[in-house]
């Protein structure tokens, strides 16, 4: 749908500068995912760490005319041909403009919320609805206060129903979002812990939630959480109200059974005297609880029984994430193989170019037809074939008929058409492809999982999934606890704690971290060359390597006079000036570091010079995470303070301060000076109880053999694994060549197998080791945990009697890192 500039500006009370006559169709916010610069509006929304006026200029030399801004250029003339609409706030903008733009569409709208399944309902409403109306729905998880308004401008001419997500984190956000989805149907999928930090309780929290429901028509939600019924009650709200129960018969939607086995869940219901009942092939209890939601929506809209009962038997597991995996021949695969619409296509698109960033690699897309688009099957591949150009793909390898037959659209220097996924599996193709970072996207009915099944390279069975995700909301979790000008620097040396620095480096790049820190610079020299260009800061530089600090701009930690004298005359030597260091104090770690009786002297030689200059001053904590050592903590500060005063007093540029570690953080925001440095918080293990976080790392592994001993027999190596009755053992692929401590086996730890503890049994041995699934039901193939989500590294560090870094960081680099992102 697409809106004149001049009906924008009066939308959202704009003050006009420039009177280029221009049509808008796609709004943006983030300058990395522009695909059509003419028709494209931006708005310069201001962030914590970033703001979008700095991204104007750029975006005008690739085409972008019409701009949302709070303040205008300081030389308008250098924008020729361009509307730039002055607003007080950007923000408020956009979300005015959605409203809008809502206002004109007298359709249903499901509006859904709650603190967990918020997009499984969505997505699996979709399934159910799309066969019988054009739909618009969120984008993946697009709840936030910038993401509605962006799922919102997607509904168009052709939508017959709408599905939104709204997702809040603090007190007031609801209505901001209700303004602009205004549901019609309103579905409360839960209430948990998610974002409670900033609410008094878990009833202030739902009474904020239900404020999405102002005017609705119906509302859904589950009677039996005394919880939620008590909010509603308390909400007043006038809405009609399908309540369903598993206990109540009076209830409107009565669920009369569930009965689960082993693959599936049966459920019956009743509503309205109305008697049905279908089969998912789910059996956890949020598929069920989510299914019931979506029940409830599907017999609302007087969608037949048996109609239910045949979508919600066909209904597919969500892939909630993109994953990065390595390919045969030198590849990347990037598999988002599960849905297919313009706006996701876009963002795993933005996936692929950050992603592929330093790395020489081609770009293939594997494509399949996008269904129910609203568009025309002209004007659908038409922008397709614009946004496919737009991100520089190579290759592309288009799958189904609608797709086939716009190949003409296509200007790519390669390209490969198939009627069916078969067809291209039987084809030459997928052998052919060599060095290429490979998106696959496609609607479930391709059925392109077979497609990444036979492009992954498959050399171990043991991988290390790292949750990209969940490595970003550690890193908000500490952030929410920084006022908006303390920097952060993000350790990611040792290999990002065993995750793999480039992929983490990429993810904390794109969250706008001030630093980088690794230990070494051939380190940092890895995450240069695969193109991070955030600063990077070297904990531990060797004097062999000054020449590749100064070649990729690696600022080093300087600990001693000895090397301040060596850097000093190597960059002398190079013809370098005011090249940044670190400069580390010894406040009582002992380890590293200038004592704070040298400052004197360290001010008289920096001045002496003018080939490095201080950028940072810092020490490190013996021990912020207990409160036992909180006196020496306090004397650590007073001797880092007094010292950090005297260098600064030396210079008249601002010397970054930083001494607070991830428990530091936490407990010391009296001592968050400048800057903090984020490191094992990070990756999800809290340093003050090591309680969790939000899990990134997960090594898993899966069953190879299963065999039956009776008493009396041995397992492994020097027959350290005795039978005490007849046993179910299975060999998994995993040992200590690995990273899977020796000392864990014969019984000392164990692995989750089904969502049961497996004991080691026997020796570990360098490739395999031995496990007891006697009372666990599992087969050859099953997955095993060895640590991750249901068996926390802290707890084998403690049996260990270590720490969960050396956990982390010991998984072998043999074992495959498979990253993906929710």
């Amino acid at each position: 749908m697409t809106y004149y500039i001049d009906e924008i500006s009066a939308m959202i009370g704009a003050e006009r500068h420039g009177f280029c006559r221009s049509t808008i169709a796609w709004l943006l916010t983030d300058s990395r995912s522009l695909c059509f610069p003419s028709e494209t509006l931006f708005f310069a929304l201001k962030g914590q760490r970033n703001d979008g006026h700095d991204y104007v200029r750029s975006l005008f030399d690739r085409g972008v005319r019409n701009f949302v801004v709070s303040s205008l250029p300081q030389t308008m003339e250098e924008y020729p041909d361009c509307n730039f609409l002055l607003v007080k706030d950007t923000l408020a903008a956009l979300q005015t403009l959605a409203a809008r733009h809502r206002e004109r569409f007298d359709i249903p709208v499901v509006g859904i919320t709650g603190s967990n399944g918020k997009t499984v309902i969505k997505e699996w409403l979709y399934q159910l609805i799309e066969p019988d109306k054009t739909v618009a729905r969120s984008p993946r998880s697009y709840n936030s206060q910038i993401g509605v308004p962006l799922s919102v401008w997607l509904l168009n001419q052709q939508t017959e129903i709408g599905f939104f997500e709204a997702g809040i984190s603090k007190k007031d956000e609801m209505g901001k979002l209700w303004k602009m989805i205004r549901p019609t149907i309103g579905v409360l999928s839960n209430i948990g812990q998610a974002h409670q930090k900033n609410f008094q309780s878990l009833q202030e929290k739902c009474i904020e939630k239900l404020k999405l429901f102002k005017d609705c028509d119906v509302i859904i939600y589950d009677s039996d959480n005394t919880l939620i019924q008590d909010c509603v009650n308390k909400s007043v709200i006038t809405a009609r109200e399908i309540a369903w129960s598993r206990v109540n018969h009076e209830k409107p939607l009565f669920i009369s059974g569930v009965e689960t086995d082993s693959e599936k869940t049966t459920v019956r219901y009743r509503y309205i005297g109305i008697e049905g009942s279908y089969t998912i092939p789910f059996t956890d209890q949020a598929s069920i609880e989510n299914s019931l939601h979506c029940l409830a929506v599907c017999v609302y809209l007087m969608i037949p029984p048996q109609v239910i009962a045949e979508r919600m038997a066909k209904l597919e597991p969500l892939a909630m994430r993109l994953e990065v995996k390595d390919g045969n021949h030198g590849c990347t695969i990037i598999n988002d193989s599960y849905n297919s619409d313009l706006s996701s296509l876009g963002i795993a698109l933005d996936f692929m170019a950050r992603r592929g960033e330093g790395k020489k690699l081609g770009k293939t897309l594997i494509l399949s037809d996008i269904l129910q688009s609203g568009w025309s099957s002209a004007e659908l591949y038409r922008k397709v074939a614009r946004l496919v150009e737009s991100r520089g793909i190579e290759h592309l390898i288009g799958i189904g008929q609608d797709i086939m037959s716009a190949e003409k659209q296509f200007g790519v220097p390669e390209k490969h058409f198939f009627a069916t996924t078969g067809e291209f599996l039987k084809s030459d193709i997928p052998g052919r492809l060599r060095s290429q970072m490979v998106l696959v996207k496609g609607a479930r009915v391709f059925q392109f999982e077979k497609i990444v099944e036979r492009l992954e390279l498959k050399v171990h069975e043991t991988i290390l999934e790292v949750n990209l995700q969940a490595l970003a909301d550690n890193l908000e979790h500490y952030r929410s606890m920084l006022k908006p000008e303390t920097r952060i620097v993000c350790m990611v040396k040792a290999s990002a704690y065993g995750a793999g620095a480039i992929e983490v480096a990429r993810t904390l790049q794109e969250r706008h971290v001030d630093f980088l820190a690794v230990a070494v610079a051939d380190e940092g020299a890895e995450l240069r060359r695969a193109g991070i260009a955030t600063g990077i800061i070297v904990m531990n530089p060797e004097r062999t390597s000054f020449g590749t600090l100064f070649e990729h701009k690696l600022e080093p930690e300087v600990y001693s006079f000895q090397l301040l004298e060596a850097i000093i005359r190597a960059a002398e030597h190079s013809g370098i000036t005011n090249f940044p260091i670190h400069v580390k104090i010894d406040t009582g770690m002992h380890r590293l570091g200038f004592q704070p009786q040298d400052m004197p002297a360290l001010v008289e030689r920096l001045q002496r010079q003018t080939a490095v200059i201080p950028c940072s001053v810092f020490s490190h904590f013996v021990g912020s995470d207990s409160a036992q050592f909180d006196d020496f903590t306090r004397l650590q500060m007073e001797r880092f303070i007094q010292a950090a005063d005297t260098l600064q007093a030396a210079f008249k540029h601002h010397i970054i301060r930083h001494i607070c570690n991830s428990a530091g953080i936490e407990r010391y925001p009296q001592y968050h000076f400048d800057m903090v440095r984020l490191g094992l918080g990070l990756y999800g293990i809290n340093p003050i109880d090591n309680s969790r976080l939000s899990t990134v790392s997960t090594l898993k592994t899966t069953i190879l053999q299963i065999r039956t001993l009776e008493p009396g027999e041995t397992v492994g190596y020097s027959r350290k694994g005795h039978i005490e009755r007849t046993s179910r053992i299975a060999a998994i692929p995993i040992g200590y060549a690995d990273g899977l401590d020796r000392h864990l086996g014969q019984g000392h730890a164990y692995c989750i197998v089904n969502g049961q503890k497996a004991r080691y049994v026997g020796n570990i041995c360098m490739d395999v080791c031995m496990i007891d699934v006697t009372d666990i039901d599992c087969q050859e193939g099953d997955s095993v945990q060895i640590f991750g989500p249901e068996l926390p590294v802290s707890v084998l560090s403690d049996i260990l009697e270590t720490i969960p870094y050396e956990i982390l960081t010991g998984v072998s680099t043999r074992v495959k890192r498979v990253y993906y992102m929710e």
